[in-house]
């Protein structure tokens, strides 16, 4: 059996053609995966500012919920 050999750029090109084409072929995992870190990097800057605010009953929090419904 012969040995295959590919050169640094070679394999770069290589790869670049498939991840390329895993994006095309399941573009709706991908938009998934971003839209959960968009989320999860909005909970984390809500967290961080609130850190530092006064804090709040949870029947104060739960009579603001029931006021928008």
């Amino acid at each position: 059996m012969s040995e295959l050999s590919l050169s640094e750029t070679q394999l770069k090109n290589l790869m670049k053609t498939a991840i390329l084409e895993i994006f095309q072929e399941r573009r709706d995992i991908f938009q998934d995966l971003i839209v959960e870190a968009l989320e999860d990097i909005a909970l984390i800057k809500a967290i961080d500012e609130g850190k530092d605010s006064e804090s709040v009953s949870r029947d104060t929090i739960f009579s603001l919920l029931e006021q928008s419904e």
